[in-house]
This record gives structure tokens, sequence and C-alpha cells, in this order.
């Protein structure tokens, strides 16, 4: 008896599962369901505006819709004249408009392929409108009861018997007023700005001509010592000057304004009774309704953003093609693998993603989770599958996941990420698009919020597409004066394609002729560059009073700061690094204290860092940058010790390539598809920016002076790096002069402890250089050290 009836509880099972894995609409049957609602919605418009000409003549037809030789006058014949006298007389009258329109918006939503989900608000507000619209023109025109139908007359004569006519005046009032807040973003000031805005222009346009030219304020530059005359309204050869030269967002101490004599005495006596702070708000109001709001893309204001067709559409260009076969047979083969361990289903479901398929399972009451985690790779045995994985259970449901891999993988294309409204319309201040999650759904983040990320992942994985994935999402959507990048590449052949760029996007060292950063000497001068420049934006937060670089560059567009007190306006600048593996081979210490320092403190300016590796050993991510990093990218690695170096967990060793991957912030781990953008289209990309004017030169960081990287002998003791004295001692103590030892002792790059090593034989402490032998240390202890320094010093 207990087997039959677990044959019959498995036999529900599989059809449960049928009907939910089926229930997915294909792309061809969505244009089919979306044509016939397009074309029922044209019949209904037409239905019902014909039904207010021929209703009276139709009324004896509507008993005989039967009869084939019963012809009514409607437009649509029986057919128009049923469903119109169902709407628009039993229904919501005039109201039943709203219909054919929803219907019509759903077919074009299922027709084009959209997301359906925002579907549903369309048709609860529809809904509300319609009975709305029927009680107010049931109560407005009680008398004709074809305006509001049968049910607006019955709901509005029904709230009568029990409100009143005021009271029904009144709900009718308050629901229009949850409408126009809800859908319309109606507030009481906008409403009286709207009126003091029409007031306004009427009485400018009632002014006489000559009088809009009696007040002048003229505004000194002080540099071109020009003078301008602003008026009410000001000339095109202003407005011009104003974009080119950059007149001031606010000069509290430069603003000079002529006064009339016979009125100086009254409006000196009103400033000395005004704060400073309102003076200032005042003058920045006077510069904003003069010159409007400082906009930083105006020098290159006839820039144009990357099109579409850039892009290829690689793969398929409908979506996701469902494989019922395979789906059925996966399904399967997991019910009988777990069934053989005697763990029992009660539900399965399956979500088709491009690459992988996710299976919940509910298992049966009693079944513990780990039995079934264990069951990993028996699972995949009998599914025949590289890169299962179980999720047990899946955070916030409570159902246990068991990804499997499609036997053919979906690419999923750069060009349908961004076309996709969840990037278009993102309000994110770094908007990046990484690809598709496992339901197909567009997955975009906001650097600006990581605030870093680090990604990491074997060779030939698509850690550099998935790089060039996140550089092409910025480019798609930022103007080059709101962000800057600065990239780092080591291997020299991956990065050099954004050369075109260089004078759109890129920012530099003053005295570096490359933009792209090859030699590990011009990286660690540009790390410590960043800290000057993050200091320096800190400066100027502070002085700004205010927390953010988002606030500060509100407030600089708003005219508040004074450009002659060092402000201007910040872009973001993002860091990449390509391989940092190599970095902390060859520079060590030198690379990791700024970039730990950047990842600390640098959010809250502006500077964001992207760190990608091939090699994701602890030596190389070490626990000052993972702290600092909670946003990771972990491409397929080999080893579970790899994926919890990365990810703090498993699951990067399953993956299966190609764009596969795992996304987590800190708490949930999420598997993506990253979305491909090969090399050509990388090439167009910057080619057709790189066509477009551009600034005079890339964006230049703060100078830094580094260590001296001369070879000369010279013993001066203030020349000496910081360092010398450590190495000295390690140098001694082990009677051994060579750089590779200082660099192990001290956790220097090879080029500062050579140079340490030109010192210390200046000073005498080793001697010269030997080919491959180790140097001769002059100084026999520690004590004859202390003495020589010491007479140094002397």
């Amino acid at each position: 008896m207990a087997k039959k009836r677990t044959k019959s509880k498995s036999s529900k099972t599989t059809k449960t599962a049928k009907k939910k894995v089926s229930f997915t609409l294909s792309k061809q049957n969505k244009i089919i369901f979306g044509s016939l609602l397009i074309v029922l919605s044209i019949a209904l418009f037409f239905s019902f505006m014909s039904f207010y000409f021929t209703w009276q003549e139709d009324q004896s037809m509507l008993s005989q819709f039967a009869d084939r030789n019963a012809e009514a006058s409607n437009l649509l014949n029986k057919f128009g004249a049923n469903v119109s006298h169902f709407f628009m007389y039993k229904g919501f009258g005039l109201a039943s408009f709203t219909f054919p329109f929803l219907l019509a918006i759903t077919g074009l939503y299922l027709f084009l392929g959209l997301n359906t989900k925002r579907l549903v608000s369309k048709w609860v507000w529809g809904l509300v409108g319609v009975i709305w619209g029927a009680v107010a023109l049931g109560f407005f025109a009680a008398d004709f009861p074809l305006l509001g139908g049968l049910i607006g007359y019955e709901i509005n004569d029904f709230l009568q018997d029990y409100t009143g006519k005021i009271g029904v005046f009144l709900i009718l009032v308050f629901v229009l007023m949850v409408i126009l807040v809800q859908l319309f973003n109606f507030t009481p000031e906008g409403f009286a700005n709207f009126f003091k805005r029409q007031k306004q222009k009427i009485q400018s346009d009632l002014k006489d001509e000559p009088s809009t030219k009696t007040t002048e304020s003229p505004i000194e530059d002080e540099e071109d010592g020009l003078v301008l005359t602003t008026e009410d309204t000001v000339p095109e050869k202003v407005d011009t000057y104003t974009h080119k030269k950059d007149i001031p967002p606010l000069d509290v101490a430069g603003l000079d304004v002529n006064i009339p004599e016979e009125e100086e005495s009254d409006i000196s006596l009103k400033v000395e009774e005004t704060p400073i702070e309102e003076e200032t708000d005042a003058k920045a109001a006077k510069l904003v309704e003069d010159f409007g709001e400082f906009d930083p893309k105006l020098e290159l204001g006839n820039y144009k953003f990357p099109t579409m067709d850039l892009l290829e559409a690689h793969g398929a260009s409908g979506g996701i093609t469902i494989n019922q076969e395979e789906l059925e047979e996966n399904k399967n083969r997991i019910v009988s693998t777990l069934k053989n361990y005697k763990i029992g289903i009660a539900q399965i479901k399956a979500t088709i993603g491009p690459t992988v398929t996710l299976y919940e399972i509910v298992p049966e009451a009693g079944i513990r989770i780990s039995k079934i985690k264990n069951l990993e790779d028996d699972i995949a045995l009998s599914l025949a599958a590289l890169g299962i994985r179980i999720i047990a259970p899946i955070p916030g449901k409570g159902t246990v996941g068991i990804e499997v891999p499609n036997k053919n993988a979906t690419i999923v294309s750069m060009r349908s990420v961004i076309a996709s409204n969840k990037f278009q319309k993102a309000e994110m201040e770094l908007p990046i698009a990484f690809g598709k999650t496992i339901s197909n759904e567009t997955f975009v983040v906001d650097l600006a919020k990581m605030p870093h990320l680090l990604m990491a992942g074997a060779t030939g994985q698509g850690k550099s597409v998935g790089l060039n994935a996140v550089i092409t999402s910025l480019l798609y959507k930022k103007h080059p004066a709101e962000v800057k990048f600065i990239f780092v590449d080591p291997k020299k052949v991956e990065l050099t394609l954004y050369n075109k760029i260089e004078r759109h996007f890129l920012a530099k060292l003053p005295d570096s002729d490359e933009a792209i950063i090859t030699d590990n000497t011009k990286v660690i001068n540009t790390l410590n560059s960043l800290c000057i420049e993050m200091d320096n934006r800190y400066e100027l937060l502070k002085t700004a009073m205010v927390r953010n670089i988002k606030e500060y560059n509100a407030k600089f567009k708003a005219r508040k700061l004074n450009p002659n007190d060092g402000h201007k306006f910040l872009p973001y600048i993002v860091l990449v690094i390509d391989e940092f593996a190599d970095l902390i081979m060859t520079a060590g210490k030198e690379v990791e204290t700024p970039i730990a320092r950047l990842a600390q403190l640098a959010r809250a300016i502006g500077i964001h860092l992207i760190i990608a590796t091939q090699r994701p050993s602890v030596n190389v991510i070490t626990g000052i940058i993972k702290a600092n990093f909670p946003a990771r990218i972990a491409f397929r690695v080999t080893s579970k010790i790899d994926s919890r170096t990365i990810l703090d967990a498993q699951g990067a060793d399953q993956l299966i390539g190609r764009g596969d991957m795992l996304y987590t912030q800190g708490n949930d781990v999420t598997r993506l598809q990253c979305a491909f953008v090969d090399t050509p289209e990388v090439a167009k990309i910057t080619d057709y920016i790189g066509s477009q004017r551009a600034y005079p030169e890339a964006h230049l960081l703060p100078e830094y002076v580094g260590e001296e990287s001369g070879t000369s002998l010279d013993n001066d003791i203030a020349d000496r790096d910081a360092m010398f004295r450590e190495a000295a001692e390690v140098i001694v103590t082990a009677q051994q002069g060579s750089a590779s030892l200082i660099q192990r002792k001290l956790k220097l790059g090879y080029n500062r402890a050579g140079r340490i090593i030109d010192q210390l034989e200046a000073a005498g402490i080793v001697g010269p250089f030997e080919g491959s032998k180790a140097r001769q240390v002059l100084v026999p202890d520690m004590y004859a050290l202390d003495q020589l320094l010491e007479n140094e010093a002397k």
C-alpha cells in the first residue's frame, strides 16, 4: 500500500511540474496573443463609438444574436451591438473606452516582447479610473444614464442613500486627488508654481520694452577685464561668453553690483541686516536666474552618445528557446536520483535562463537539507552535465535550488542588455549592466553604491569581457564631463583600444605620454597621485560643508560655490586594474598600501576601483583588500579554495565558463550570464567617440614626485629612502647585500629595493655590483652601523 501511495504522489508531482513548466508563453505565442488583443481593442473601440448613434435601433436585435438573418446597425453588427450594450449600458458608460486602451497596451507589450510585470499597475489604475469616471458621470449626468452606465448610476445612488450628494461629491474629489498624486506626482507647490510662472509671464509681456533695459548689473571678469551687462533678456553673445569662459557659479567677494546713488543707502541698510548665508543664497539665485545652472557638459555640448547599431546582436535575437524534452528529462532524472536515496519531492518547477536552468524543489516533510546538498556529485553524474550547483536553501524561499546547465546555451549580447528598459531608465550615478540573471532579467547595479568591485577567474573564463562590459555600460550612459577612467594594463594588450578616447574619458599624470598605464613605476605614481586627489577632494567637501560628491556637484551646479576658492565640478574617477596579481608580485606594498587607502576612504568623493586578477590567492587578495571590496565577481576557477578566497563561499569552481559568473555584494550570491561584447564592437565604440570633438588633453591628475629613480651614487642624506635605515639593518644582520633580500624582508618593489641598494653603496655599507654574486657587506655588525650613521649625521 505504501508503494502505491508513493507512486500516486510522484505521478501527481509530475503533473504539477508539467503544468508549471509549460505555462511560459513562447515568443511566437506572445506575438499571436498580442495581435489578438490589439484586434479586439480596435473592434471594441468602433463598437463603442457606433453604440451612441445606433443603440435605439439595435435594442430589438439584442435577443436575436443566434438569428443569422437579423442584422444590427452597429459597425460590428450583432457582436458590436451586444458587447456595447453590455459595457456601455449595463456597465460603465463612457468610462468603458478605457478597456480598449488597456487591451491595446497589453497587446503591444506581448507583441513587442516587453516585460509584462508593468501591466499590473496599468490595469489596477485603469480600473480605478473606470469606476471613478462612471460614478462621476452618474453624479453629474444623472438624467443621462447612458453616460455613466448602469453600474455608475447604481453606485452613485447607493452612496447618496448613505452620504447624500455632498458626501458623494467629497468622495469623488478625494479619489481624484489620490489619482493625481499617485500617477502625476501632483503637489500643492507645483500647482502654485505653475500659476506663479503664468502670472510672471503675463506681467513681463505687459511691460514696455525700454523698461526691460533699465536695470543693469555689470559683472567683471577679473582675468580678462571684460564687463558684461546682464539684463532681463540676456543677449546671445553674453550666453556664449558664459559657456566658454565659465562664469563663476558664485563670486561672493568679487560680485560688483553698481547701484544708483538715490537707492544706495536703502539697499546697503538691507544688506547689513541680512545674514551671510542668506546673502550667498540670494546671489546664487540671481546668477542662476541670469545664466541658469552651471552645466559641465557645455564644453562638449554637441557630444553624441554611442548608438545601438555599434553593437552586434549575438545569438538568437528573440529571447530563450524552451526545450521541453530537455526540461522533462532533467526533471525526471533529478526526481529518480533523489528517490534512490529515499528523498521524496513534494513539488518541482523550472526557471529557464540563458545558460542555466534552475530547478526549484520542495522536499517532503522530515527531509534534511544537508542530505540533498551532499548528493551534488550524484545528481551531476545522473544528468551527465558540467557545473551542477545546489543552493540549499534558496535565500528568501522555502525551496532547494538545483542549477543545471542548458545543452544549448544562449549568448547574451551587450546590445540586448544596453537596449533594455531597466538599463535605459536606470536612475543611478554609475549604472553597470553585467548581463542577465537565471530568470533572463537584465541585471543592473550602481558602481557608486558598491563602491568598489573585485573580479577574479581563471584564464579564458570571461574576465576581460566582463571588464569591457563594465566600461561599455558607462560609455553608453555617461557624458565625458561626468566620468574619467584610469586604465592599468600590465599585459599591455587588453585595454589598448581605449587609447582612442584619451581626450574624452581618460585621466593620466601630467608628465605621462600614454594614458593606458603599463609600467609598474607609473602605476605606483598614479596610485599615490590618486591619494593626493582624494585628499584634495575631501578638502573641497569640507569647505563646501557637504558629505559626498553628489551633494557637492549639486551645490556647484546651483552656483553656490566660488571657483576663486578652488571649487570645480568633480567628475567620477574609475580606476581599472586588469591584472592585479602581477602588480603585487613586482611592486608589493608600494601598490597594496595606496589601493587599501583608496578603498577605505575614496567612496564618498567619487573614486571607485575595479580590480581584476587571474590568481585569486590569499597573498594577492589580502584581508585588507577583501574588507573594502564587498562587491565581488567570480568567473570559473579551478578549486573550492579559490572560490572561497573570492566569494567567501563555494560555487565558483562549479561554473561552466564562457561568461558564467557569480556576483555578490556582501549578502546573497547571484548567478549571471555576463553580456558578451567582442573586441570589434569595442573598437567601433571607441572610434565613434574618438572621432568627435574632444577636450584639449586628457584629464590631469595631481603631480606626484616619487623617490629618485636615478642610479647615481649621490650620498645626500636628505634624499635617502624612508626605509633606508631598516634596509641597512636587514643587510648588516644577514651579511648579504642583495636587492631581493630587501624585497622579501621589507615587502618592497624591485625598483625601490634597487634604489636603496645604490644608496647603501654610496653610504659605504655595501660594496659595488659584482654580477651574479651578492654585494659584499662592508659593515660587520649593528654597533658599527650605528657609529657610521651617527658620524654621517654630524
